[in-house]
């Protein structure tokens, strides 16, 4: 099975997992150079780090080859291209617009999979604009979900590599907070059918059911933590994972 892990630029590296492949999410507000910054880090301990380039919040093409630029020179050789926020701050509005630029060539490039739907636009159009990407990338990395049937269903279709994405270990009322940030309709509707009792919400749930259920048809995870990054560690190492 192989796990990579997301991180924000405040992440301290000590804490991290042994994991190989660490993704860096560049938020909104968050400075690129910043970003570049951490993924320099991460090379010279050892990872390979994965930094988000989000088309929505980069401002133009000039910005957009100083970042790559600046990601090339720490020894970044992957990176996860998306669309990003809902509104752009500059001349980008989907990550189709940044693949098609030609300053990831030579990278292994990864896009983002919705088997949930996405609230920000219709699933007709998310699959045009999948289809789309697919020339220009290596592999998908999924939303994160509960429910593994809409996952196991989008696996089938694609004609990439799969890396579903999952929570580490959270309650159950973080988890449908979480759910209700993304639009994750069947990921609530999954929690909420199966939440017996009240004191359930109160319970870790770790991501072992969705693992067992889908490792016949993708070995790679993705992993979200939310700011529990010593949990996820914990439950790692607890199914040897890493």
């Amino acid at each position: 099975m192989n796990f990579s892990i997301e991180i924000t630029i405040k992440t301290d590296l000590l804490e991290l997992p042994k994991v190989k492949d660490v993704y860096i999410t560049m938020l909104p507000g968050n400075d690129y150079r910043e970003v570049a910054t951490k993924a320099s880090e991460l090379v010279k301990s050892g990872f390979n780090p994965v930094p988000h380039f989000p088309a929505r919040s980069i401002k133009n093409q000039a910005e957009l080859k100083d970042y790559v630029t600046r990601c090339k020179d720490g020894g970044v050789k992957q990176a996860l291209v998306i669309g990003g926020s809902a509104q752009p701050i500059g001349d980008f509005h989907c990550s189709l617009q940044l693949l098609k630029t030609g300053l990831f060539e030579g990278w292994k490039i990864g896009i983002a999979g919705h088997p949930d739907g996405s609230p920000d636009i219709s699933d007709s159009d998310l699959e045009k604009a999948m289809n789309d990407k697919k020339p220009f990338a290596d592999y998908i990395v999924t939303q994160w979900l509960l429910d593994f049937n809409p996952i196991s269903k989008f696996i089938s279709k694609q004609t990439l590599p799969v890396h579903v994405g999952i929570t580490g270990p959270l309650k159950i009322s973080s988890l449908l907070k979480f759910a209700n940030i993304v639009g994750a309709k069947n990921s609530i509707n999954f929690l909420k059918s199966n939440v017996t009792k009240a004191v359930d919400l109160l319970k870790p749930r770790d991501p072992n059911d969705i693992i067992e259920n889908l490792k016949g048809s993708t070995k790679n995870f993705h992993i979200y933590t939310f700011g529990g990054l010593k949990e996820t560690n914990k439950w790692l190492t607890e199914n040897n994972y890493a």
